[in-house]
C-alpha cells in the first residue's frame, strides 16, 4: 500500500502538487499578470485617494481661516470697545479702531492705568494660510478695510475696521475667501 501512494505522488517536488496537470519548479514568484493588476488596482486606489488628500488640505486651510479671521476681528473688537471706555487714546475725529494690525500685539497704553500698563490684544498676528508669499509679514498677508471704506469695495485707510482673506480662490461653501 506504501508503495502505490509512493509513485502516485512521485511526480511531486519539494512544493507539493497542487492542481492536477500544474506543477512547480521551485518557489513561487508572482507572474507578469499578477504584477500588472496589484499596479491598476493600486493606480485605481490613488485616482481616489488623492481628490480626498487635497480635498482634507483645504478643509484644514479654510478652517485655519477662520481661525485666524476670528482671533483678528474678535482683538479689532476688544481695541475699539477700550477706545470706546477710554481706556485707550483716541483723536476726537478717528473711529476708535486701531491704526495698524500690530498695535494690537506691540500694545497700547492704558490711559485709565496710573502706571499706565499697555493693553495687548493679541500675542502675534496670524498669517493668511492662502497667501502664498512667505516672505510677508503675517500683518502684510491680509487685506485691510478702513471704517471709511464701503463694504462691497474694501480699502485701507487710517484705521484696521475689518480684514480679509487676499487669497483669490472659492471656498468649498462656495463664497470667495474674500468675503468671508
Amino acid at each position: 500500500m506504501m508503495s502505490l501512494l509512493a509513485t502516485e505522488w512521485a511526480h511531486c517536488g519539494r512544493f507539493g502538487c497542487g492542481w492536477p496537470g500544474v506543477t512547480s519548479s521551485g518557489p513561487g514568484g508572482f507572474t507578469l499578470l499578477e504584477l500588472v493588476i496589484a499596479v491598476a488596482i493600486l493606480s485605481v486606489l490613488a485616482v481616489v485617494a488623492v481628490p480626498v488628500v487635497q480635498l482634507d488640505l483645504q478643509r484644514q486651510k479654510e478652517a485655519d481661516l477662520r481661525q485666524a479671521l476670528r482671533e483678528l476681528r474678535t482683538a479689532i473688537d476688544a481695541y475699539k470697545r477700550a477706545a470706546d471706555e477710554g481706556r485707550v487714546t483716541k483723536k476726537a475725529d478717528a473711529s476708535g479702531y486701531p491704526p495698524r494690525l500690530e498695535d494690537l500685539v506691540n500694545g497700547v497704553p492704558n490711559i485709565k492705568d496710573p502706571k499706565a500698563r499697555p493693553i495687548f490684544f493679541l500675542r502675534r498676528i496670524p498669517r493668511d494660510p492662502f497667501n502664498p508669499d512667505a516672505n510677508l509679514a503675517p500683518g502684510d498677508s491680509w487685506g485691510k478695510r478702513s471704517y471709511d471704506s464701503a463694504p462691497d469695495a474694501p480699502a485701507a485707510g487710517e484705521d484696521v475696521f475689518d480684514v480679509y482673506s487676499l487669497a483669490a480662490g472659492t471656498g468649498i461653501n462656495g463664497v470667495p475667501y474674500r468675503e468671508w
